[in-house]
């Protein structure tokens, strides 16, 4: 039997720029990569490709003033609420600019003790201390530094609350911070509410609505369209940007699925082989360290091909080998386990105690979150990543 089981490896691409087509440049860097490494490819192979680039080939960029006359038009622009940001200058800082300049007042109410991808305001040891409820309690800024004092952030060194009130400041717009994880708190103080949440908006908009506000909007309701030039992302709005420069943020990209299909058809036609594609942005794992949530983005996958649907069905190899084939040993163990695996039919295993401990998640929020671990998020200039051998088992020689 052969020895080597998955194969991940980061592929260098060339700096793509608006206007060029990623999925012939990716196309293109993966053969090359296959003559370099002497790569063979086999059926069901994936190439992934990370958002950031197609959304920079396709130009999908906007600015703060854009971002701003579609909140105005969306609100009125008169005293917004944001609920429940994410605490980071990449992903929120300019959006926050926008809706500052669009606004005359903005109300943000901060979700404690940490916001929805694990960035911490505050540790739960100090509000068993303080005696605070997160859960009902909704505090000012002067009664939480009452209680907490200044907390910086670990990572940035930042605090959070001066850093947001600072930046609606600035742009001309007065501000007012709160804390606390009932959005329905809001209601009372506008009429228009952003809520900035990411995975729980559906749920935020539902509580807004049914306590009566009158504008409620989400991230993904914000540049669904062109806005004066702007770039655009119709499913997702400014979910999934990522500031740019100073006054620009990308947005997520737009058509993913189409880039797939394109990738994976001149790569299938090229090797003669059942080449897989996704785009991918995000991982979904959480940091143990930092408790961070790495997933900031909407999806793992924006785009990918019919052979990536679904999740995995495995056994359990310890399982098999501790119980159904504990006495067995040596080839014989090795026969017994393999052809278990050969009789496996498609009929999902999930609840089968021979699967106990294979997490049935979506194929591709665990490939998503390989290949992002893979390429990183710094320099090492590999946006796209090849793998080799996810769909093997054990019988497969």
């Amino acid at each position: 039997m052969r020895t080597i089981g998955t194969v991940v490896r980061g592929v260098r691409a060339p700096i793509i720029r608006q206007g060029d087509d990623i999925a012939v440049l990716t196309a293109e860097a993966v053969q090359e990569a296959w003559k370099e490494a002497g790569i063979a490819p086999r059926d069901r192979d994936v190439v992934a490709v990370t958002e950031s680039v197609v959304a920079r080939s396709q130009g999908n960029y906007a600015t703060i003033r854009q971002i701003a006359a579609d909140v105005k038009a969306k609100t009125g622009g008169g005293v917004v609420g944001v609920a429940f940001p994410i605490l980071s200058r990449n992903r929120f800082s300019l959006l926050l600019k926008g809706i500052a300049l669009a606004s005359k007042k903005v109300v943000v109410l901060l979700s404690y003790p940490s916001d929805e991808v694990g960035n911490h305001l505050v540790d739960l040891d100090l509000l068993d201390a303080a005696g605070v409820n997160p859960y009902t309690d909704m505090l000012t800024v002067a009664e939480f530094r009452e209680k907490f004092g200044r907390i910086l952030h670990p990572f940035t060194g930042v605090d959070y609350i001066d850093f947001y009130r600072e930046l609606i400041e600035g742009c001309g717009a007065e501000a007012e911070i709160l804390l606390g994880n009932r959005i329905q708190n809001l209601v009372p103080i506008t009429d228009a509410v952003i809520t900035a949440d990411i995975h729980t908006r559906a749920r935020s908009k539902r509580l807004l609505k049914a306590a009566g506000c009158k504008i409620v909007l989400g991230l993904d309701d914000l540049l669904t369209a062109p806005v004066e030039g702007s770039g655009y992302n119709e499913q997702y709005g400014l979910l999934g940007s990522n500031k740019a420069t100073e006054e620009t943020i990308k947005l997520f990209p737009r058509d993913c699925f189409e880039v797939a299909a394109k990738i994976s058809r001149l790569l299938s036609e090229a090797s003669g082989k059942r080449i897989e594609a996704m785009v991918y942005g995000d991982g979904a794992f959480k940091d143990p360290v930092g408790k961070i949530w790495e997933l900031a983005d909407p999806v793992v996958s924006p785009g990918y091909t019919a052979g990536l649907q679904g999740t995995p069905n495995e056994l359990k190899l310890k399982y098999l080998a501790d119980n159904d084939f504990g006495d067995l040993s040596g080839e014989a163990l090795k026969e017994a386990i393999s052809d278990r695996i050969r009789a496996k039919t498609g009929e999902s295993l999930v609840g089968n105690m021979v699967s106990e401990g294979t997490t049935p998640r979506q194929l591709t929020d665990l490939i998503g979150s390989l290949c992002d671990l893979t390429s990183g998020s710094g320099d090492k200039g590999t946006p796209i990543v090849y793998i080799q051998g996810y769909f093997d088992n054990y019988t497969n020689e």
